[in-house]
């Protein structure tokens, strides 16, 4: 499975005893695009960056290679969607991986994508 990047900022906040069980479980994996938008954010604080570069070290990191990008540009093709997203969304499908995400709106309408919410899902 694909974390997606909201997946990470809940699990450093109140609700990250809820995300426990997805962040530890061994098929877990992130997409590079979500360490460069996790880290990367202009207003993170020295806390929130320990937390997350703790938490990313601990998940195996999908690469952006020629498949995710050539996915990618064509999921951007085929509707609006934010260049974060359509990389994360590519990973996932590149890698026949279901993708978790809180924002299961952003990524509904991609064809072959499977979605896992875990605030939906009973836990």
């Amino acid at each position: 499975m694909v974390l997606d990047t909201n997946i990470l900022i809940y699990a450093t906040g109140p609700d990250g005893p809820k995300l426990h069980r997805w962040l530890a479980d061994p098929n877990a994996t992130v997409s590079v695009i979500s360490r460069i938008e996790t880290l990367g954010f202009y207003k993170i604080t020295p806390e929130e960056k320990s937390a997350l570069t703790a938490m990313l070290a601990t998940l195996p990191e999908l690469a952006l290679n020629e498949t995710v990008a050539t996915t990618a540009i064509m999921l951007r093709q085929q509707r609006k969607m934010a260049l974060g997203d359509a990389v994360i969304a590519a990973t996932a499908l590149t890698h026949n991986l279901p993708l978790v995400t809180r924002n299961t709106q952003d990524f509904k309408l991609v064809a072959g994508l499977r979605l896992l919410d875990p605030f939906a899902t009973a836990t």
